[in-house]
């Protein structure tokens, strides 16, 4: 019988830990692509738009979806990327504090929109917002090329052991 526990280790075959990793990871990738299309359909109401768009609805969703992401990299994902990394690489501390301290920006700038519009009564997106979301967009983009970095050396390391 499988025994899971709270960081998906598993009491048997490592293969299969791995297996449950790769898909929570995966999983967390594809909550990553509904992100991306949350923010789309809330930066194109800027321009696109009619007056009667219900801007704050979209927003809330957008802010849910991000607020979720991000705090499933930080209180589950990271952890597990950075626990496998570790006993695949003697080394694997150089490489997560280079990381993660910036990853730490990004939920900051986050957080701080996510405060700001996730509950406002937003009839239409104001410059504020489009400058905010401008900012937000080019951090979340930081962000994921470095969560994806995590991944990579996590998959590359676990390659190099398989060959």
């Amino acid at each position: 019988m499988l025994k899971y526990t709270d960081n998906l280790k598993y009491d048997f075959h490592p293969e299969l830990h791995w297996q449950s990793v790769d898909q929570l990871v995966n999983k967390w990738l594809k909550s990553r692509q509904e992100l991306i299309l949350l923010f789309c359909a809330v930066d194109s109401l800027r321009d696109f738009a009619p007056k009667s768009t219900p801007a704050a609805v979209k927003v809330k969703a957008f802010c849910q979806s991000m607020i979720d992401y991000i705090s499933a990299g930080h209180f589950k994902i990271y952890d597990e990327l950075i626990d496998e990394i570790s006993e695949l690489e003697d080394d694997a501390d150089d490489l997560i504090t280079g990381i993660l301290p910036q990853i730490q920006t990004s939920t900051e700038i986050a957080i701080e929109f996510n405060d700001r519009y996730a509950d406002a009564n937003i009839k239409e997106i104001t410059p504020q917002i489009a400058r905010h979301l401008s900012l937000l967009g080019e951090k979340l983009a930081e962000r994921f090329e470095l969560e994806d970095r995590l991944v990579e050396i996590l998959h590359s390391r676990q390659h190099a052991l398989a060959a």
